[in-house]
């Protein structure tokens, strides 16, 4: 982890709240992983906002997130040219993609974008991602770049009508895979952790939570995780955000 002052280089409006921001922060690119995440200090502000990095490239990373609240919505004022502050990378990421192996990622929302940079280190992957409609639908472009990808939508107005546990079902019914990799709401994700436990397939998850310092300081965003017979308290943003499923307790 290390400070690191950041400029905004591209930025660009995805869908309503939702932004894009790449990044130039030649320290963080270096060491960053698939999964991890950054913390942004905010002007007027005390508590910093974790953001998942989407994209890792040579002297920059991009993120993309949410209008939730008043933090947020004065990132979203910034501009290209603007500078960051920042610490990064931070927490546990994705396990790293063996040669061969077949990547099923799963995303929901805002919890699309953690998995883009870990599919463009797949030899093969595919995508499901799931919002409440049409309107809502950010990166799917960006997917289908990488590999087949289903769109699912709580109303039907694009792709397939219902939940992505329902597609992931589907596929894994007729095509094997080694890993699935997933970030959404935690009934989605325990879903899938559900489905992955049913078909003896290893499965990451990366948990959406409220953080407040970032490090594990502060035990804001506790959540627990078996060890044996044991049930341990872990904090998301130390321990992960990313856990193994059949690890984590949800």
């Amino acid at each position: 982890m290390v400070k690191e002052i950041a400029k905004i280089v591209k930025r660009d409006v995805l869908k309503g709240n939702t932004y894009s921001w790449i990044l130039q922060c030649k320290e963080t690119a270096k060491t960053a992983k698939p999964g991890q995440f950054v913390d942004i200090l905010v002007e007027g502000f005390n508590l910093r906002r974790p953001i998942s990095i989407c994209e890792i490239f040579n002297d920059s990373i991009r993120i993309v997130f949410d209008v939730r609240g008043k933090g947020t919505a004065k990132m979203a004022n910034l501009l290209v040219g603007d500078m960051v502050d920042m610490l990064a990378p931070l927490g546990n990421g994705f396990s790293k993609m063996l040669p061969g192996q077949k990547l099923l990622v799963v995303g929901g929302g805002i919890g699309t974008p953690p998995m883009v940079e870990l599919s463009k280190h797949a030899d093969f992957v595919k995508a499901i991602i799931g919002f409440k409609t049409k309107d809502a639908i950010i990166l799917k472009d960006d997917y289908e770049k990488l590999g087949e990808t289903i769109v699912c939508t709580d109303d039907g107005s694009m792709g397939r009508k219902g939940f992505v546990t329902d597609a992931l079902r589907d596929i894994l019914e007729t095509e094997k895979f080694d890993r699935i990799a997933a970030c959404g709401p935690k009934p989605m994700l325990k879903g899938i952790k559900e489905i992955a436990d049913e078909f003896n397939i290893f499965c990451e998850l990366s948990l959406e939570d409220r953080m407040a310092c970032g490090i594990g300081a502060c035990l804001g965003c506790q959540c627990f995780v078996k060890s044996g017979d044991k049930q341990l308290s872990a904090r998301v943003c130390k321990g992960g955000p990313v856990f193994k499923s059949n690890e984590v307790i949800l």
